[in-house]
């Protein structure tokens, strides 16, 4: 038989290096992980790079690669990405940032990038919106909320461009950045001045918001900047369903790969109670994903904890995490006509709190899959198996070719 729907599942930032903490297993390796390690016996392993050896990738990036769209051609810059996940349509031409809520003291210093890890900002992105004025400019912007501390903006007007520089410094402890033209060109200077304008009035408006004056009141940090980055300009994307003739849809709690689905023409799919975090329901996830694949012949679902938990340095929160996303794919295991993909977008370390350019473990299961002889699901076992060392381009038509749905190349 051939299987003819496709799953990928993407666990977010899931590979690591070896920890001291785990006795030099990576938190992968150490976690028990029966599901993914049954995935490994049954199927064919193999270890990626999703841009190219040596390239650490961002999310974005990688996500776009592991779909087939060359970021080489497509990528332009997350923020136009992170608009389409937080909601905002971006035609071809509007500038696009992804955001972060923060706060910033009384003495002018940011004191925390991410205004502690903050949930539910919709109330500010709202008084946001409605409050800045950009007229004078003869820009017209849209201003969300993404998850967690995330936000999304994006400016609409004649004659701007998406070369400027970030208001965020990357670090607590110093001020914030004046937005600068990183070109020259006049488009660039007018987008640098916008937005520094808007900087300029939402922290006005942010400043005695009952919000963060209840914030303040119970021990919490407010949330009164915003800090921009990833600004780029929106292109075309080929649609999914015309370059593959099949159609799809993509769940996550990242704005970004919500944005890069619907990019692509991946129908996105809104589950309850899911974070980005290591909070997040991921049991939801799976039960989302098992519904849409009775109607849908691709599906793209995003499990990002572990990211998460790496970027902080936690192993062992890591590793627990790695567990639960384990037990909540059993449902997926009885799952028919599927070829189900399990792999990591980018390696996140513990030790170096970043992405890394160490390579991912992935495993193709299903119907007509060649079977190797790798019995573990993690980093080293992977490197051993019979899809050897790949790129993220070549995952998507592989998968494709496994479902006969790939394009002779040639008579």
């Amino acid at each position: 038989m051939t299987a003819h729907k496709i799953l990928f599942v993407i666990i977010d930032g899931l590979s690591d290096r070896p920890c001291p903490e785990l006795g030099g297993l990576t938190p992968l390796e150490a976690a028990k992980k029966p599901v993914l390690d049954r995935l490994a016996t049954e199927g064919i392993c193999g270890i990626m790079d999703t841009i190219a050896p040596g390239i650490r990738p961002g999310s974005d990036t990688a996500h776009l690669a592991l779909l087939g769209y060359d970021p080489h051609t497509y990528y332009t810059g997350r923020g136009p990405l992170e608009c389409e996940g937080s909601g905002i349509h971006m035609d071809a031409g509007m500038i696009g940032f992804r955001c972060n809520y923060a706060t910033v003291s009384p003495a002018g210093l940011i004191v925390d990038r991410r205004a502690g890890r903050i949930h539910d900002t919709a109330a500010l992105s709202k008084v946001i919106q409605e409050g800045v004025d950009l007229s004078r400019f003869g820009v017209e912007f849209t201003f969300r909320s993404g998850a967690g501390h995330r936000a999304a903006l994006a400016l609409k007007g004649e004659g701007l461009g998406h070369c400027v520089s970030s208001n965020d410094p990357k670090k607590d402890g110093v001020p914030p950045l004046t937005v600068n033209a990183v070109r020259q060109t006049e488009e660039d200077k007018k987008t640098a001045a916008v937005c520094n304008e808007f900087v300029r009035q939402s922290t006005a408006i942010l400043a005695n918001h009952p919000a963060n004056q209840k914030r303040s009141a119970d021990g919490l940090v407010p949330a009164n900047i915003v800090l921009m980055r990833g600004a780029g300009e929106m292109g075309q994307y080929e649609p999914f369903s015309q370059k593959y003739g099949i159609n799809g849809s993509v769940i996550a709690a990242a704005s970004l790969i919500t944005g890069i689905g619907r990019a692509v023409g991946l129908t996105p799919v809104p589950v309850p109670g899911i974070t980005g975090s290591q909070d997040s329901n991921i049991d939801g996830k799976i039960r989302a994903v098992i519904d849409e694949l009775k109607t849908k012949d691709f599906v793209l679902v995003n499990i990002k904890g572990a990211d998460e938990a790496g970027h902080d340095g936690h192993v062992a929160e890591k590793k627990a995490f790695i567990e639960r996303v384990d037990t909540a794919l059993v449902p997926l295991i009885p799952l028919k006509d599927c070829l189900l993909v399990v792999c990591a977008d980018h390696s996140t370390p513990c030790s170096i709190k970043d992405h890394s350019a160490d390579p991912v473990p992935v495993v193709i299961w299903g119907e007509g899959v060649r079977v190797d002889n790798v019995t573990h699901f993690d980093e080293r076992a992977c490197a051993m198996g019979g899809l050897n060392r790949i790129t993220g381009a070549a995952l998507m038509p592989m998968a494709l070719d496994l479902i006969n749905k790939a394009h002779k190349y040639g008579a």
